[in-house]
């Protein structure tokens, strides 16, 4: 039964525009502000420390970098589940990732400084440049190989509704998704990892699925409308069908989301936050898309091949 009767064709001009808009946008800021990978993706090292007491950071990136003759990046934050140990954090980014040696020589020196800081190794991670680059690459063949076999997966699904063009629009509403995840990561400044690849896998799953629900329920439509109904009222009709189930879907995966962003925002897990956050923006991005952008592209193709078919004839 239709709740609703939002005429999402009538107003492809304005979905479409917001969405033009919001990558024109994010262009620009890309622009600005560039693109950081981090030291999974490019190489380095990564070193964590709890600790207890105070530390200043300025003083323990100079030290740190004395002793290592590198650039390093120091973040300190609360630890987890302990009121009185915290962390620091040191980033190291280059050609050359951070020997076994110079890593020992480096808590050494920060033990030196800080006696009664208690230094002890939580994480310790070194990556070389040709590994990292290497790794990027196969993430992103990850990513082009999950949308092939998404459009071959749709267009034999929905073949009795046009399967390969409801293929194609639904990986153009993809896109669009993983492009507002990308430029998430670049207005907030943070570095590539693997929980980019990790959000846009996810998102890929999450927003083709609502998509996919249209499109069956336009399937469905379809032939309970009868081949003269015009397809432009089919498609409307579906999506206000599923409108409720998408945005209560969406609600409620955001908000779980949230919930988790806040804890890690709270305590400074870095590695939560730099997924929770791009994974919100993921997730509204899907709602949007695969019901505002999917439908009305689908219906300007089918419109656009009984165009052509019709002066064909």
């Amino acid at each position: 039964m239709k709740k609703f009767d939002i005429k999402f064709y009538e107003y492809r001009k304005i979905f479409i525009g917001i969405s033009a808009a919001l990558i024109a946008i994010g262009l620009i800021c890309n622009v600005i502000f560039g693109t950081q990978l981090d030291i999974q993706f490019k190489g380095g090292a990564v070193i964590r420390y709890s600790f207890t007491g105070e530390i200043d950071q300025e003083d323990v990136q100079k030290v740190v970098q004395d002793v290592s003759g590198k650039n390093v990046n120091v973040t300190i934050g609360q630890s987890m589940g302990d009121d009185e140990s915290r962390s620091v954090s040191l980033s190291f980014a280059g050609e050359s990732s951070l020997s076994v040696e110079e890593q020992q020589a480096v808590e050494s020196a920060l033990t030196e400084k800080y006696p009664d800081a208690n230094f002890d190794v939580i994480e310790s991670s070194s990556i070389d440049p040709t590994m990292g680059g290497e790794f990027f690459f196969k993430c992103i063949a990850s990513i082009i190989i999950a949308a092939i076999l998404l459009i071959i997966y749709i267009a034999f699904r929905f073949k009795k509704i046009g399967g390969m063009s409801a293929g194609v629009m639904a990986i153009i509403t993809l896109t669009h998704d993983v492009v507002m995840v990308y430029f998430t990561f670049v207005v907030c400044r943070i570095p590539l990892n693997d929980n980019f690849i990790a959000v846009v896998l996810t998102i890929l799953g999450y927003s083709l699925n609502g998509t996919i629900i249209i499109y069956d329920r336009v399937r469905e439509n379809r032939r309970l409308m009868g081949p003269k109904a015009d397809v432009a009222d089919v498609v409307d009709t579906s999506i206000n069908q599923t409108l409720t189930r998408s945005v209560y879907t969406a609600l409620c995966t955001f908000l779980a989301v949230a919930v988790v962003y806040i804890v890690g925002a709270i305590y400074d897990l870095s590695t939560v936050t730099t997924f929770a956050l791009p994974m919100m923006v993921g997730i509204v991005c899907g709602c949007y898309s695969s019901t505002c952008v999917a439908g009305p592209l689908y219906v300007m193709w089918q419109k656009h091949k009984r165009a052509a078919s019709a002066a064909k004839a």
